[in-house]
């Protein structure tokens, strides 16, 4: 699959096979393509918690109120910002998208399915997220990765009324 077809392929998926096992190898993949991500002056202002216990789950099910696809899916991938990585600069929720999209987009290409869940700035559901993980910095996305069983139809599309050629 071609970066082409990847971006076109992506779909949010709630619904996944349940039980179907990621290799350690794969989640290690996701991980790097998230950074590999551009971020400001190359701060990389992330960390990355997966989740793959039920127990884990179910924490971060009960601190995030649109989370219940984690339930079947095999895990889930918490990505969190550092806004201390740059001082007196604050991009690091753009920087933590970026990586995001290219967690997302990985996933595709190697056959998974991903839900993207957004924490912050809901701050009440960040600090939920941050304390059901421990996370250190403030958790910006649960992204749930599994096998997927449903195949969404694709809801983007070329807007041309959106872009401004100047």
């Amino acid at each position: 699959m071609n970066c082409y077809e990847a971006i076109r392929a992506r779909r949010s998926i709630r619904k996944y096979e349940k039980g179907v096992k990621i290799p350690r190898s794969d989640i290690e993949k996701m991980l790097e393509a998230a950074m590999m991500a551009p971020s400001a002056r190359n701060s990389r202002p992330w960390e990355f918690a997966v989740v793959e216990s039920e127990e884990g789950k179910r924490r971060l099910m009960a601190a995030h109120p649109y989370c219940g696809m984690l339930e079947p899916a095999y895990c889930a991938i918490v990505v969190s910002g550092l806004p201390d990585a740059l001082p007196n600069e604050s991009f690091w929720p753009e920087d933590c998208g970026a990586a995001i999209e290219n967690i997302l987009l990985q996933a595709v290409d190697l056959g998974y399915g991903t839900c993207w869940c957004g924490c912050y700035p809901k701050t009440e559901r960040a600090l939920a997220v941050k304390e059901a993980i421990g996370a250190k910095g403030m958790p910006v996305a649960i992204i749930a990765v599994g096998k997927s069983a449903e195949s969404p139809a694709p809801r983007g599309y070329f807007d041309p009324a959106k872009v401004r050629y100047l």
